[in-house]
């Protein structure tokens, strides 16, 4: 199969060169290479003849939206109509991420594919637009949105967990906002699984269980050797940010285990990151 890969360079994007370069030709595309906010890029990458292209660019800094909305809405929705449009030029499948932030995360709630968006934040709103373009333009398209990604390499919350451990000597986390910790691989291989399918439609693809920005603190510096680090439990207000997050997006996956793909518990994909990051 023939496939373009969007944001190549990020997270995911990286994780799946590693699960699909083995039995697929693919096209990997950095912003410089392939930037999805300028309309060239319809013919650019409809021109290569991909069978399937993995939208995987996006602008993740959900502070920086509430500063830039213009750039976060170029990238996410803007962005997301390119690719759909490249999608329908050249008659291929499309896998369009998005985010559990598209909900507003009301305490208590758990978020399964059917329930209804009410993004809460610039950089949700941006999403959100970005799904819906998708879903107006091709139909042949798979939705995957997922939650508090990480991978090896870059930033992510493990890596300025470890950081800021080291820095100060004692952490201060919120306890009050939850979700569903995942690991890149994890969601790529899902998403292989996903594509030989042909059951288009919404997904969520997350490591099974959840917690909270503080639990998932305690359990990185447990794994990283850190645990004598104190951390303060504190309240989302406590914290100050530009953007507000959803406190409690946190997603089921109840359509993926029906076509049988399901993603191990978040703490054996995290005691796998570990395990991986002492062997490098």
């Amino acid at each position: 199969m023939r496939i373009l890969i969007t944001g190549a360079q990020g997270q995911l994007g990286r994780a799946l060169q590693e699960v699909l370069q083995h039995e697929h030709d693919l096209l990997p595309l950095s912003r410089q290479e392939g930037d999805i906010t300028d309309p060239r890029f319809i013919a650019q990458a409809a021109a290569w003849k991909p069978d399937l292209i993995i939208n995987a660019a996006a602008w993740t800094d959900v502070d920086g939206a509430e500063r830039e909305p213009d750039a976060a809405f170029a990238v996410n929705a803007w962005g997301a109509q390119n690719v759909a449009l490249a999608a329908r030029a050249a008659d291929a499948a499309l896998v369009h991420v998005s985010t559990n932030e598209v909900f507003p995360g009301r305490p208590g709630v758990f978020y399964h594919e059917f329930d209804e968006p009410g993004p809460v934040n610039t950089y949700a709103r941006s999403k959100w637009a970005g799904e819906r373009m998708v879903r107006a333009l091709w139909p042949r398209h798979y939705i995957v949105r997922t939650a508090w990604v990480f991978f090896h390499g870059g930033s992510n919350f493990i890596t300025k967990i470890i950081a800021a451990a080291d820095k100060f000597g004692r952490l201060r986390v919120v306890a009050d906002e939850f979700g569903n910790p995942t690991y890149a691989l994890d969601l790529a291989t899902a998403i292989v699984r996903l594509i030989t399918t042909d059951h288009y439609g919404t997904y969520h693809f997350t490591n099974a269980g959840y917690c909270s920005r503080y639990e998932y603190a305690r359990a990185i510096l447990e794994r990283a050797g850190r645990d004598h680090v104190p951390i303060i439990p504190i309240q989302h207000h406590q914290w100050k940010r530009l953007a507000t997050p959803p406190r409690h997006a946190v997603l089921r996956n109840t359509l993926g285990p029906r076509l049988g793909i399901t993603l191990r518990p978040w703490q054996d994909a995290l005691d796998a990151f570990f395990q991986r990051e002492r062997e490098a």
